[in-house]
């Protein structure tokens, strides 16, 4: 008889984290903002306990909203499969073909294949100051974005979402998605730009790749994106440790803009 191995969902973890909450605080907002909704639920600690461990890996419809309400997050960005039906090719009659809705959800990847080779022989949990420099061509200068984030590690993945009010630019929280092969940490980011910011809620992404020193305390090296011209732009990215804590005590203390 073999056991069914779940990878856990450490998007959603480290959002919960974030946001500073127990599983027991986020059961309470996803009710709260269910009845906000008009669509009571029935979410308990137990549940957020079955999504974090990943058994429960498709959350009802009722719950996505009520997710995103108290997240500000599309339910994709908590480690939940996309809620979208898979891309189908078929004939166009013409000879060619073309992309056509399926019927099918898309499955999500099995655990074996997200766990892929455990290489990291670090602790990379803890917070971590973000640093990263890029060039605004509106405004003609160097800028650099600073953000407070707190890591979140299985095996070889990272996972990165900057605390609620810990970055440079107000409301402008900053996602990391990372693998670690022994000292290369490779991935990809996502920054939600404010509304009332110079970039009017824009949202940015791109890829990342940093090389850990040896005290394990630093990764440094650059980040890639696409800019408002639709040329890929290019600049330094830094991460520093800053308390191998999670805690709430840890979390409300960087809870507050770098300087």
């Amino acid at each position: 008889m073999t056991t069914e191995v779940h990878a856990p969902n450490d998007a959603l973890r480290a959002v919960r984290i974030g946001l500073r909450m127990s599983q027991d605080d986020l059961a309470r907002a996803l009710r709260r903002a269910g009845v906000e909704l008009g669509e009571p639920n029935e979410a308990s600690k137990r549940l957020v306990q079955r999504w974090e461990s990943g058994i429960s890996r498709s959350p009802r419809p009722v719950y996505i909203r009520a997710l995103e309400r108290v997240t500000g997050l599309r339910v994709e960005s908590l480690g939940f499969a996309p809620q979208v039906p898979m891309a189908r090719v078929q004939g166009d009659g013409a000879g060619g073909h073309d992309m056509a809705p399926g019927t099918e959800g898309i499955t999500p990847a099995s655990a074996d294949t997200r766990a892929g080779r455990q290489t990291a022989g670090d602790n990379y949990n803890g917070v971590w100051l973000s640093r990263y420099e890029y060039y605004s061509s509106g405004r003609d200068d160097v800028y650099e974005g600073r953000h407070y984030v707190v890591l979140v590690q299985h095996g070889n993945r990272l996972t990165g979402r900057s605390l609620d009010g810990a970055s440079v630019n107000p409301d402008s929280p900053l996602s990391l998605d990372l693998t670690v092969d022994r000292s290369v940490v490779t991935g990809t980011w996502t920054e939600q730009t404010a509304t009332d910011g110079y970039y009017q809620g824009a949202s940015y992404h791109g890829a990342i790749q940093l090389l850990v020193e040896p005290t394990s305390r630093r990764m440094a090296g650059k980040w890639v994106g696409f800019g408002k011209d639709f040329d890929v732009n290019t600049g330094p990215w830094e991460l520093r440790l800053m308390d191998t804590s999670t805690s709430k005590a840890a979390l409300e203390r960087y809870s507050v803009p770098p300087e």
